[in-house]
């Protein structure tokens, strides 16, 4: 548990909404019948789930200089510091993997990267850069990370593919990824891994911009109006870099490309810009509640999901054919299908199950519990 009082509510709010995205689209009645916005892009281009994962990383970045900031401030040996940062890492992971495997931990199997694991490496890096250089040199560093990046991708071919080949099996994020993690891929993906070895250094750039965000809304000599004018402006040349790069570099999700990277940094910008103005300036807070009660305790909220849902579809009911129905399906077929058509009934289903879930974070937000790594 922590004390909450010093917490930017704008941040907690985008949190909050980037997490109630993130179950709604992780949670659907039927994976056969879902509305196309709440779908990821087949390969290139972008839906807006595609930027719930970058919002994320954004976020990350965005709270490690509000959370380290101070003591950066205050010199002093960092050792414990470095030690706090690596122990929350290997949490992070820790936890990634643990979802990876539940409930069976088939090892030879078992997924090794992930969303949680992507975030405990990304905060890693990320963590120790702004604890050893200066925003400039930050700035520096992610734009290198995104130009060699760019390089490797179009200038460096798998084996049996052609040089720039950017498609699912034969990019070279894509190879890399078969080649060290071989069946510890994504079982969807089979070919490639979504959150991959090569792609990270597009996903720690992300993460990066978030740190810049972090610094700028730390600034004492700016003016809240200007750290809001500051962020709009930012973000929308970060889309308009992102959508001149795209026909070079295609705004690619799965590869998480440079272009990916400046137009969901921009579209992240943007809605930090508003939250911070409509929020932290303007103070109308009352809409937002649910979604700082999501945003404390996001955590809870992506584990707790996470196992809800594989019980779900774990746990088998009889039906008179003697084939069974899995607890999900039962409660579809019965609750939601009954009464609407499949694709309304699937987004019912998953409203439902965000408010189920914001009935139990409204019980931990009210009792002032929140968990921190």
């Amino acid at each position: 548990m922590s004390d909450q009082s010093n917490r930017l509510v704008s941040l907690d709010v985008f949190r909050g909404l980037t997490i109630a995205g993130m179950v709604l689209v992780n949670n659907p009645g039927s994976w056969a019948h879902i509305y196309w916005p709440l779908e990821h892009a087949e390969w290139n281009g972008w839906t807006p789930t595609d930027l719930i994962f970058p919002f994320f990383l954004f976020i990350v970045g965005v709270a490690i200089p509000l959370a380290l900031g101070r003591r950066v401030d205050e010199g002093g040996s960092q050792r414990g510091l470095y030690w706090k940062i690596i122990k929350r890492a290997l949490i992070i992971f820790a936890l990634g993997e643990f979802l990876a495997g539940f409930p069976y931990f088939h090892l030879s199997t078992m997924r090794i990267p992930g969303v949680l694991q992507r975030i405990a490496v990304c905060y890693l890096f990320a963590s120790f850069i702004f604890l050893k250089t200066k925003p400039r040199t930050q700035a520096i560093i992610a734009l290198a990370l995104l130009v060699v990046y760019w390089l490797l991708m179009t200038h460096v071919h798998a084996p049996g593919f052609g040089t720039g080949d950017l498609s699912k099996e034969g990019s070279l994020a894509s190879y890399i990824d078969r080649t060290v993690f071989g069946r510890h891929v994504w079982s969807q993906a089979k070919v490639y891994d979504p959150e991959g070895i090569l792609s990270t250094m597009g996903a720690l750039a992300t993460t990066l911009f978030g740190v810049l965000a972090g610094n700028h809304l730390r600034c004492s000599t700016r003016t809240p109006f200007e750290k809001v004018a500051g962020l709009f402006v930012a973000g929308m040349i970060c889309i308009v870099v992102g959508w001149a790069w795209n026909p070079f570099f295609p705004i690619n999700k799965g590869l998480w490309t440079s272009s990916y990277v400046f137009f969901t940094g921009g579209m992240a910008l943007q809605l930090l810009a508003f939250c911070y103005w409509l929020i932290d300036i303007k103070n109308y807070r009352a809409w937002a509640k649910p979604f700082v009660v999501f945003g404390v305790n996001a955590i809870v909220l992506f584990v707790g999901t996470g196992i809800m849902a594989r019980l779900m579809g774990l746990i088998r009911l009889p039906t008179s054919d003697g084939k069974g129905i899995s607890l999900q399906g039962w409660i579809y077929n019965h609750l939601f299908l009954s009464w609407a058509q499949p694709i309304n009934a699937s987004l019912a289903f998953a409203i439902v199950f965000i408010l189920l879930w914001l009935g139990l974070m409204w019980i931990l937000y009210w009792r002032k519990i929140y968990i921190k790594i």
